[in-house]
């Protein structure tokens, strides 16, 4: 079996997170450059095995895509064309951020570290990682 790797994806930097190789535990792995992404996926994807790519899908409270998912589509275009094999599955990301920053301030982070944008995009990607998981357990 392999790992489920996560991506909360955004215009400048791209938090990521895997699982374990038995897809039971989320943990954040680091952030990318959203220009760099694709090489980190590939790079990765040739080291450790993947067996899926979930990727956070912004939506708004009605349930409509979200302004940022325009972004997206692009890189799901390239992703899909450069890992074919790859599966990709979208996945609700409404308030991954704002769970991100609370995650933070419960675990006792100092403000300076609260501010640090990558850290909010790792742990954004762990919850999307996270909450996908306990979906899927749930099916």
């Amino acid at each position: 079996m392999g790992r489920l790797l996560a991506i909360d994806y955004g215009r400048k930097r791209c938090g990521i997170a895997v699982t374990d190789t038995l897809q039971i535990c989320a943990n954040g792995l680091t952030t990318v450059r959203a220009c760099d992404l694709m090489q980190f996926l590939k790079d990765y994807c040739s080291k450790e095995r993947v067996d899926k790519i979930i990727v956070g899908l912004p939506m708004q409270m009605d349930g409509s895509p979200s302004e940022s998912s325009r972004y997206i589509e692009p890189f799901l275009k390239h992703l899909r064309k450069d890992m074919p094999e790859m599966p990709v599955v979208r996945f609700d990301e409404r308030f991954t951020s704002t769970l991100a920053h609370k995650a933070m301030l419960d675990g006792g982070l100092r403000r300076m570290a609260r501010r640090d944008k990558e850290l909010v995009d790792e742990i954004a990607a762990t919850i999307i990682l996270n909450d996908y998981l306990s979906s899927y357990l749930n099916s």
